[in-house]
């Protein structure tokens, strides 16, 4: 095996950056996503009750209602109308993912993330190949299911299952089955399938993509032509397939910016380039690059 083959994923933006360069953005994310959590717990910990609630329906300072568009519109399906309060958080929250993107939610807020990356991580460390294999998909017929299943049963299924809830209440009630799930989730990313759950089963992901289709903020790789092939934005992202469009778009017409609603903006690929080929832009600013590639001119010639 090759020297860059053995070495550590982000190794080159380190050299070139330093530890804090290269894993700015991971930092940011971990901080949001703990103190995101941390205000839910401070209550039933402490008796501040800065958040009541969950990240399905919470209340802030008794002043700022959010609720979550996804367990909402299950229970509309089931016949239960959110009271006004709960349709004014919903509108904030579905406003607020439009504006930044839907899957921001999954890798700046959603604390089972820390969960899949952690198992990610250690499967990285123990050197574990090998996975089963879903199609990106799937999530999406799991979507469609949780909304016929909840109109038939009159029952919001999500809510008996999610990881994010059960992580909430096994960090307030202690062991259980909740830790039983969140287990599950760690034990099937790190055995049996890379990045299982959150790219191809959870329905929360999938409802957010569908949100966040027209998001203005967007991860964009303008410096796309200095890019060396280390291949390390590929192994960090947790939606690989969505950088090759911007990425090696050039002479193909299309532009710079990831436009894949799957994209999660959670800006690993910009810590790990040692070539700051990426960085947070909007999606209105895709040049479209019409050049012919270099092999394509000569071909003509």
């Amino acid at each position: 095996m090759s020297a860059t083959k053995n070495k550590r994923i982000g190794a080159d933006a380190v050299a070139e950056k330093g530890w804090l360069g290269a894993h700015k953005w991971l930092i940011l994310r971990r901080i949001s996503q703990f103190s995101i959590l941390a205000l839910f717990l401070v209550g039933p910990w402490f008796g501040q009750w800065i958040v009541k609630g969950n990240l399905a329906y919470s209340y802030t300072l008794g002043v700022l209602p959010l609720t979550d568009p996804y367990v909402a519109l299950q229970s509309m399906v089931t016949g239960h109308m959110p009271e006004t309060l709960g349709l004014i958080g919903m509108a904030i929250v579905v406003a607020f993912y439009l504006l930044v993107g839907g899957r921001v939610y999954c890798s700046w807020v959603c604390p089972v993330n820390i969960v899949t990356d952690a198992a990610g991580w250690l499967r990285d460390r123990l050197g574990i190949k090998g996975s089963a294999h879903l199609g990106r998909n799937t999530r999406y017929w799991i979507l469609g299911m949780t909304f016929i299943g909840s109109a038939i049963t009159g029952v919001v299924l999500w809510e008996l299952i999610n990881p994010v809830s059960m992580l909430h209440r096994g960090l307030i009630f202690g062991l259980g089955t909740a830790w039983t799930v969140i287990l599950s989730v760690f034990l099937f990313d790190l055995f049996v399938m890379s990045r299982g759950w959150c790219g191809r089963l959870c329905p929360v992901g999938a409802f957010y993509s569908l949100l966040g289709r027209v998001s203005p903020v967007r991860i964009s790789a303008p410096k796309r032509s200095a890019c060396n092939d280390c291949m390390d934005c590929f192994e960090v992202c947790p939606e690989p397939h969505v950088i090759r469009p911007a990425l090696k778009g050039e002479g193909k017409g299309i532009g710079p910016v990831i436009l894949g609603p799957n994209c999660t903006n959670c800006g690993r690929c910009i810590d790990v380039c040692s070539k700051d080929v990426f960085t947070f832009g909007l999606r209105f600013n895709n040049p479209v690059s019409t050049a012919q590639p270099a092999v394509a001119q000569s071909e003509t010639k």
